[in-house]
């Protein structure tokens, strides 16, 4: 019996297009994934009911696979196929696994006791940090998991999957902060001739260009980019425009590289922690013959991170000399 933990395996039928780019692999509509995603966001995230969950291991009397993966749908859509099939397509970035194609008779997967929360539902990441209350806001990069976190005063605002660094080019841990960002980069590791767009793309390690950015393939992969952090479309507009850059002498966060000038201001704190597993995260562990979702454990005080720049060691130095006076 092979365990496959719920995710894109159950969701990506109705998304997937027939756009092929780079080694050929196959495109999958983001922009309905986002919709789906984002449909039942709460205003209030203490609203947001806690979940358990499930093995279900499809099996239906044919040995027919695709009409276990219907009747999987049915059951989560209670009776109506179509809407278990959305409901689960809207979770699919958020959750570990393989894809539809890959699911037969047989398989076990993870289910979660209710479908169609709001994604902060399946976060991860805890939903309160004590230790991120003083920080308008505070980025997460948990690279165990494969995941990233926007907090707000120490209350988790969004949260969703990351792809870092491979081996021989992992992304560095530590504590940084965002700097300069621009709507559209070419990759400066573009082989000749070709030409590796970059969209929606934030810097948080200047000397190395290390930043995270839009990428065309859903992160689920795990660790496999050059360094910087993927993220899906919806994901990295997002970050794009709630994290805040630096302001330097010269200019604000998407100023060009050589007139930038003078750091007066850092940008939103970014937290690098983890390592990166060889091959795809796992999400979940099995506890007592239930799944259990894996927790990520955050530092009581983001600052006792090391600082992963000069930067980040001046600007503790400033700070330790105004708490002085």
């Amino acid at each position: 019996m092979r365990v496959l933990f719920f995710a894109a395996a159950v969701a990506i039928a109705s998304l997937a297009t027939p756009v092929q780019a780079q080694g050929q692999r196959t495109l999958y509509n983001q922009d309905r994934l986002a919709e789906l995603l984002y449909a039942n966001r709460s205003e209030s995230l203490d609203a947001i009911p806690d979940v358990s969950y499930r093995y279900h291991t499809l099996d239906h009397e044919s040995g027919n696979s695709i009409l276990a993966r219907h009747e999987l749908y049915q059951e989560v859509g209670g009776g109506d196929a179509r809407y278990g099939r959305d409901q689960l397509n809207g979770m699919v970035a958020f959750l570990n696994g393989v894809f539809i194609q890959d699911l037969r008779q047989g398989d076990t997967i993870v289910l979660p006791s209710e479908v169609g929360l709001d994604p902060r539902a399946y976060s991860p990441f805890p939903r309160d940090y004590a230790g991120a209350r003083d920080f308008d806001k505070l980025f997460v990069i948990d690279k165990t998991v494969q995941a990233w976190a926007g907090y707000e005063n120490g209350r988790l605002a969004r949260w969703g999957l990351v792809s870092t660094g491979a081996e021989g080019s992992e992304t560095p841990n530590g504590r940084f902060n965002f700097n300069w960002k621009e709507r559209h980069r070419v990759s400066t590791l573009s082989p000749p001739g070709e030409s590796w767009d970059m969209r929606w793309v934030f810097n948080f390690h200047d000397r190395r260009g290390i930043h995270v950015h839009q990428y065309y393939a859903l992160p689920t992969s795990g660790a496999a980019s050059h360094g910087c952090v993927r993220l899906m479309t919806a994901d990295a507009q997002w970050i794009y425009d709630w994290a805040d850059g630096w302001r330097t002498v010269n200019g604000g966060a998407d100023r060009a590289m050589a007139s930038r000038g003078r750091i007066l201001e850092q940008g939103t704190t970014v937290i690098v922690q983890g390592e990166a597993p060889d091959g795809a995260p796992d999400r979940f562990e099995d506890a007592n013959g239930r799944p259990a979702l894996i927790r990520v454990d955050l530092p009581d005080d983001p600052y006792s991170v090391e600082p992963g720049t000069d930067q980040q060691v001046r600007f503790d130095r400033l700070r330790a000399q105004q708490a002085s006076r």
